[in-house]
């Protein structure tokens, strides 16, 4: 009977003990568990309850890492179900005190390591300790291949949010791998020098070069024109995008980033000895390759081109424009007239293969010579006469006449026409001569100084009238200039006014000029023009003054 007691007594006490111990188990507590069993899809937990419990074994991230007798976080969310077992979660454990350590010993701005889980409309989760959101334009996913290619990365990640409220976070990699660019970039540019040889892989072609990737996220522009020592249309000609290759650091700014590249440096240039291999005087062959406004550019050897002027395709012959003479594809044989090595320059000539007319033209032409020859061309200044083949010879408008003023050689001359002269100069080293066509008459200049001498009084026609004055014809092709303060004029008025083009006017000479070819006339106190158009009334018969002694109308009107 007293065992009996004892045992009743002991068993109360053993469970007054029991419900102290689990009164402490709270619902919505994390908890320590033991796995005591592990099933294909839930894993059985001891927490000290009264009975165990279960979770789903795709709440714990790394089930297969699991053995029994592991200890676990689990949430307690009800202390019993149906079954009479505790409802148990790890996965709010997990988040729940992962969002407690993130807010306590976490801000916005602060880096953290992260495994990604899985794919998501918009971007990935990523496990921090808790799901967190990366969303698809912050990932950098091309450095993987895509975005199937990122789950089960464990990266490091910026967090750029934390939402308490919602108890979210949204991460990014972009920040991280942007500052690890800049790191690997600096490391490189310190230590990349002029003229170091780099591999590099051509990423993108246009039309005026390549860009090569060269590491470190650094990407060189190679300009077509350092692609190769001679001529290319187009980069692709050269390179293709995705190929690797290796080309020369020509220059680079730090502060900007910016790298140029150069593939033709890798080979020497064949402008290193151009001064002995073509020399001046040599002659060369070469093709057509390019055809500008001003010249030809041939090609002697890859990478050397020379440049043959319109102005030495012939000695005689003239052309509007490169093209006439040549085509792309040409063959052509030249001579080298200069070859600079500093300037990558070479200049060529194929006149010079034939002999210069101009060699001997002042044995064959004297000062006082007379030549003929056809007028080649006028222009505003005078008339080329060709008096040989590849010989010309200029007659200045100035020289056209001794008296008529002439305002354009065509008033006198037209193409094609024969024409004499008289040489004048000749220049054979400048390739000039000289050609007078007045000279081939005295000079009339003394005779009219003393038939015009200051005070005479005569009548002339107005051929032209300007602001300094009016030009007045004396007799045919002699012509005076009536300057405007010598005109006479009334306050108020214009010559265009009073005179009109073949109006005839009494005027007076006051200066003549036989060095400049020039007559200062005046008709100040003069008579009045005589309209061209009207002529004066003859007097009748009866009428008629008597005839006046010579001199003596001109003796009246001084």
């Amino acid at each position: 009977m007293m065992t009996q007691k004892y045992e009743d007594k002991a068993s109360e006490e053993f469970a007054r003990l029991y419900d102290e111990s689990i009164a402490d188990i709270k619902e919505g507590q994390i908890i320590k568990g033991k796995i005591v069993q592990i099933g294909d899809k839930d894993i059985l937990i001891d927490i000290g309850y009264k009975s165990e419990g279960t979770i789903y074994k795709s709440e714990v991230l790394d089930s297969e890492e699991l053995k029994v007798g592991d200890e676990i976080d689990v949430l307690l969310e009800a202390k019993e179900n149906d079954l009479g077992m505790p409802v148990l979660s790890h996965e709010k454990a997990r988040k729940l005190s992962g969002w407690v350590n993130i807010v306590e010993n976490h801000k916005e701005g602060d880096v953290i390591e992260g495994k990604v889980l899985r794919k998501v409309r918009g971007g990935f989760m990523v496990d921090v300790g808790m799901e967190a959101f990366l969303p698809a334009s912050l990932s950098v996913m091309q450095d993987f291949g895509g975005a199937d290619n990122l789950p089960g990365q464990r990266l490091s990640f910026k967090i750029v949010k934390i939402n308490i409220p919602r108890k979210n976070i949204v991460l990014s990699r972009k920040e991280i791998v942007e500052e690890q660019r800049r790191d690997e970039k600096r490391v490189i540019l310190e230590s990349l020098n002029r003229g170091d040889i780099v591999k590099g892989i051509v990423r993108n072609i246009t039309g005026f070069g390549a860009f090569v990737d060269i590491g470190g996220g650094i990407t060189g522009l190679m300009h077509i024109t350092d692609m190769s020592w001679g001529r290319i249309g187009h980069p692709s000609e050269v390179v293709k995008v995705g190929e690797e290759i290796e080309v020369a650091v020509l220059d680079f700014d730090k502060e900007s980033v910016k790298v140029s590249l150069g593939l033709k440096q890798l080979t020497p240039s064949p402008w290193e000895n151009i001064e002995e291999k073509y020399a001046e005087g040599s002659v060369v062959s070469g093709k057509v390759v390019n055809i500008m406004p001003y010249g030809v550019f041939v090609e002697l050897e890859k990478g050397i081109e020379g440049l043959l002027h319109i102005s030495e395709f012939s000695w005689f012959k003239k052309y509007g424009h490169p093209g006439e003479r040549f085509k792309v594809g040409d063959s052509v044989e030249a001579m080298v007239l200069k070859a600079d090595k500093e300037k990558q320059k070479l200049s060529l000539g194929i006149k010079q293969l034939e002999k210069n007319p101009w060699e001997g033209v002042e044995e064959r032409y004297k000062v006082g010579d007379r030549v003929k020859g056809k007028i080649n061309a006028i222009t505003d200044y005078g008339a080329f006469v060709e008096v040989e083949s590849g010989v010309e010879g200029l007659v200045h408008v100035s020289d056209l006449s001794w008296t008529k003023r002439v305002t354009h050689p065509k008033e006198m001359l037209k193409k094609g026409q024969e024409l004499e002269g008289v040489v004048l100069n000749v220049d054979e080293h400048n390739k000039r001569l000289a050609i007078g066509v007045k000279q081939l008459t005295p000079d009339p200049w003394d005779e009219i100084g003393k038939k015009y001498e200051s005070g005479t009084v005569c009548e002339g026609v107005v051929t032209n009238i300007t602001n300094f004055g009016m030009f007045v014809e004396l007799e045919d092709n002699l012509e005076g200039l009536l300057h405007v303060s010598e005109v006479g004029l009334a306050s108020g008025q214009r010559m265009e006014d009073v005179y009109k083009i073949g109006d005839t006017i009494t005027v007076k000479v006051i200066h003549i000029d036989g060095v400049q070819k020039k007559i200062a006339l005046s008709s100040k106190g003069l008579r009045e023009a005589k309209p061209a158009q009207e002529k004066a009334p003859e007097a009748p018969p009866e009428e008629k003054p008597a005839p006046e002694e010579p001199g003596q109308e001109q003796e009246e009107n001084k």
